[in-house]
Formats: C-alpha cells, structure tokens, sequence
C-alpha cells in the first residue's frame, strides 16, 4: 500500500489538477463495478493525465477496461484517511518492547550495585562476596593479569546478553521506520518549497501546507512509538550490567583496600602501550586512574574478538 500512495502523492504533486482527476475515476470505478475505460472520464481529465496515471501503476488492466490497483490506498492519498495504516508503513508490535518483571527485577538490582562507587557498606559487601570467586585467580595472576582476565569475562557476558535480549530485526523495524518518515517529511517540504517557486495556485500550495502539516504530524507520532528503541536499548545495557558492575567493583575495592586485601605495591604498576611505566591509581587519560584505561581498552577489544568469533551481529536488520 505504501508504494501506491507515494505514487499517487507523486502525480498530486506534479499537476494540481491531477486530485479532481483521480476522484474522477475513483467515481466511475464505482459507478461501473470497479472498472473504468478512458471514454467513461474522458471529459474530466486530459489524455496526458490518463496517460501518466497509467504509466505510475495506479490504473491496471481489467477485464473489459482499468481497474484501481490499490483501492485503500488511493481513498487514503485522497482522503488522507490513515487509520489502520502503521507508521512509516512498518508495523511494529509494541508489547514486544516492553520490559518484563525480570528486567524491571535486573534493572533495579543494577541500580543498587551502582551505589557501591559512593558508598562503603556496599561495596565492602560486593568486594567480599565476590573475592570468594576471584581470590584464586588474584593470587595466581599479577593484579594487569586479572584485569586483563575480567574484562575477557564482562566481554563475554556482554557479547552473550546482547545476542539474547536485544532483537536486531526490531532494531531494524524503528530505524527504518524513522528513515521513512524522515523522507516523507523531505518530500512534502520539497514540493510545497517548489510550488511556491513556480507561484502555483492559492488552492494547491493550501493543499500541499496541509500535506506537510500531516506529515510532521505522522513524525512526532513516530518520535513517540520509537521510544520501544530506547527500551530495547536500555534493556540490553540493565542485564550487560548486572554482570558488569559486581567484577568492576571487586577491582575498584581491591585498588582501594588495605591490609591483606589490598593489591601489593609492586603489582600497582605496569609498563603501558603510549603511557609507558605507570601506577594503577595514577592518571592516564584526564583523571582517570591507569587500571580503568587499561580495562576499558581490553574489555573492548575482547569484545570485538568475541563478537566475530561467535558470529554474532548487533547490527539492525533492516531486510
């Protein structure tokens, strides 16, 4: 339906008389049983426009003459009568975007485990919990080691709950219905600067104001639907740090400890590509500490590495 409206839209755009022609034949189709034959309007519109309703596709063979390819859509170009019609012509379930209990239930656990980067009773309870699960491989591993380990595992984890939690196709479906919009919204001011350019008639250039009114309306509408993108969006980045967030607070309390948990003098330095020989806590890229750096560089490379050794493709597909 969505390629026959734009051809339609197209012919109402080149002639300002082509709206009264097509009515014309819509008329006759239904006066004669879905069919029209050039003689049935021939005193309403002009060879040339018959010709060129013919040749956009709108008009097709019949039995005894031409009939209306897409009916709905030619009452909808008209009429301007889109009910029932999704928008950008991609229809998109929204009930599927919506979080369920699970995710509402890792987002607000998420949310919690942030306040250990504020707050001592929290992180001291993480620290502890998960040293339980890396203590031996701290103990075994100089401390740029484990770093190097923990960000293969939050790589990892995130490369998997992507691939699990975020749809791609639907991804797709928003980004192509933005795309749509955004081009018939083009098209409308397009036409409407270019009728004003060639001093079109008052009843044309009001017909082609209220086209782009329309359109800008169908936009904010999608603006709004479209906030099942960011949902898929921030669902994937809840569950990613839920994984996330404990490993990395387990290396921020052990920087940070002292005693017998703290990390030893001598594994606080590295020597680092471009900074050279450097301390954890000192500052690399700003006021960011070294050991944030070098996770930050190895849980991306990682989790470019894992990506394409699981094939898995966190691109929208737009197909």
């Amino acid at each position: 339906m969505t390629r026959t409206v734009e051809k339609v839209n197209s012919l109402l755009r080149e002639d300002a008389e082509m709206e009264s022609a097509l009515e014309s034949i819509r008329d006759q189709a239904d006066d004669n049983g879905g069919e029209v034959a050039w003689g049935d309007v021939s005193d309403d519109l002009t060879s040339g426009q018959w010709g060129r309703i013919i040749e956009q596709g709108v008009l097709v063979d019949g039995n005894d003459g031409f009939e209306i390819a897409d009916r709905e859509a030619l009452d909808e170009a008209l009429d301007g009568d889109t009910d029932g019609e999704p928008l950008g012509g991609v229809e998109i379930d929204p009930e599927e975007s919506k979080w369920s209990q699970w995710d509402k239930l890792a987002g607000a656990t998420a949310l919690l485990l942030m306040f250990g980067y504020w707050t001592n009773t929290v992180r001291d309870l993480v620290g502890n919990t998960m040293n339980a699960f890396l203590g031996p491989l701290d103990a075994n591993l100089p401390f740029y080691a484990v770093i190097l380990s923990i960000s293969l595992l939050t790589g990892l984890a995130s490369a998997l709950v992507q691939s699990n939690v975020m749809d791609p196709e639907r991804m797709g479906k928003y980004q192509k219905r933005m795309q749509a919009v955004q081009q018939k919204s083009k098209d409308a001011q397009k036409a409407l600067e270019e009728a004003k350019d060639r001093d079109a008639s008052d009843a044309e250039i009001e017909r082609l104001q209220n086209e782009v009114d329309r359109v800008q309306q169908e936009q904010m509408e999608s603006m709004g639907e479209n906030l099942g993108m960011f949902k898929e969006q921030g669902r994937m980045m809840v569950w990613s740090m839920l994984f996330i967030i404990p490993l990395f607070l387990w290396m921020y309390w052990k920087i940070r400890a002292s005693g017998p948990q703290a990390v030893d003098a001598v594994e606080m330095e590295m020597i680092m590509p471009i900074f050279g020989k450097t301390q954890f806590n000192s500052g690399a890229v700003g006021p960011m500490p070294a050991w944030i750096v070098w996770y930050f560089v190895c849980s991306m490379g990682f989790s470019q590495v894992i990506r394409k050794a699981l094939d898995i493709n966190m691109s929208p597909t737009t197909d």
